[in-house]
């Protein structure tokens, strides 16, 4: 059995439709994205997702010195992932 047989061909005008749709609700989708980790809520969960480690490794153990370089670690990478975040907001808004 050929390739040809075994999936319709798509009509170049319904692949124009498809790929106009996909590009308006991109643009959407990825500003979405990227307001979740800018707006006051994110900063407030990041907030309370760095108290929440910290105590749980003070908790768990783990002595105060080594839990705070913990945590100190753990907002860095959180803060990464925001610059990674905020340089792709950057650049989609100046295409």
């Amino acid at each position: 059995m050929s390739q040809s047989t075994k999936h319709e061909r798509m009509d170049p005008k319904e692949i124009a439709e498809i790929m106009e749709s996909v590009s308006e609700k991109i643009p959407t989708l990825i500003k979405g994205v990227l307001d979740s980790f800018f707006s006051p809520e994110a900063a407030a969960n990041i907030g309370k997702s760095v108290a929440v480690f910290r105590k749980s490794l003070i908790e768990g153990g783990i002595p105060e010195s080594e839990a705070q370089d913990m945590t100190r670690e753990y907002l860095q990478t959180l803060t990464k992932w925001s610059n990674v975040m905020r340089d792709a907001r950057i650049n989609t808004r100046d295409e």
